[in-house]
């Protein structure tokens, strides 16, 4: 009999998650004591302690944090074994591309003109992604191809392609106390409050990920999307940094300061790892043809 079961998992990711046993079994749509009981189960099974319940918050244990990452993908596999046997089954395959909202550095027009000339190009279908979910899409199947930033976005079982190295930029409120600088550094940030991302846990990323630079611990508003951050900047409850395409998107009032010292990032396309399909290779080379010229 298998350690682990499918529905067990996802009760956990949802615990995992939410870090509170209310919310997390109101979005499964079952009974806090249902949830706790199947917690236990896995417990007991295991022979280890997942979570804490000795604080006012609910935290997971070293243990649980093993389970949270292994059993995340376990749940991806999954998913992409069901989504890709259907559309194995489908006849006229299109290609489906999940990108971030005003996330593809306007690369995206020539990247699709140059595949369009491609013999054989296919249908390009556009999904749009959260700020941190653009990866799982390609991992469960729901995208063939993604438009992902590094250091931000987690690559693990996709290979990539960068198609672009840009520098990064501090986005502040017009009356903030840099804003009138050319440029600034990591140290001048140092002490400053940037957003903690819905479903990341931790700060830095998918906002921040500048290494060696901790914002205020645990200090700064969590947002959703790019219209949450906006919102918390002009109020002059945050700042972010940011590479420098993903700025251009978000409110003009708002100020963008270069970040000297600021390792750059990268604009890539990545597929799945194993993934040797004639429709992703080609649309992969049109990528490049397009923005390497």
């Amino acid at each position: 009999m298998a350690e682990l079961e499918t529905r067990e998992l996802e009760y956990f990711a949802a615990l995992a998650e939410e870090l509170h046993f209310g919310r997390a079994a109101q979005r499964l749509g079952i009974a806090q004591p249902a949830l706790s009981k199947t917690v236990r189960r896995l417990e007991d099974r295991l022979g280890v302690v997942l979570v804490d319940r000795s604080s006012r918050h609910v935290a997971l244990t070293s243990a649980g944090e093993v389970l949270q990452y292994h059993g995340r993908h376990a749940l991806l596999a999954v998913g992409a074994a069901a989504e890709k046997t259907r559309r194995a089954g489908e006849r006229g395959t299109r290609l489906r591309l999940v990108i971030k909202p005003g996330g593809d550095a306007d690369l995206l027009s020539g990247i699709l003109a140059a595949y369009s000339q491609r013999p054989g190009a296919r249908q390009v279908d556009i999904l749009f992604g959260g700020s941190t979910d653009r990866a799982d899409h390609v991992r469960d199947g729901r995208a063939d191809v993604a438009l992902l930033y590094t250091p931000f976005d987690d690559l693990t079982g996709l290979d990539h392609e960068t198609l672009m190295v840009e520098g990064r930029v501090a986005v502040l409120p017009p009356d903030h106390r840099l804003a009138g600088r050319g440029e600034v550094t990591l140290a001048d940030l140092a002490h400053e409050t940037l957003p903690r991302w819905k479903g990341v846990r931790g700060n830095g990323v998918p906002g921040n990920g500048v290494p060696g630079f901790e914002p205020v611990a645990g200090s700064g508003p969590e947002v959703a999307d790019g219209a949450e951050l906006t919102h918390m900047i002009l109020l002059g409850r945050a700042v972010a940094v940011l590479p420098r395409s993903l700025a251009r998107p978000l409110h003009p009032g708002l100020v963008h300061v270069p970040v000297a010292d600021a390792p750059r990032s990268e604009l890539v396309l990545a597929w799945g790892l194993e993934d040797r399909r004639r429709l992703v290779a080609d649309f992969v080379a049109s990528a490049l043809e397009a923005t390497r010229g």
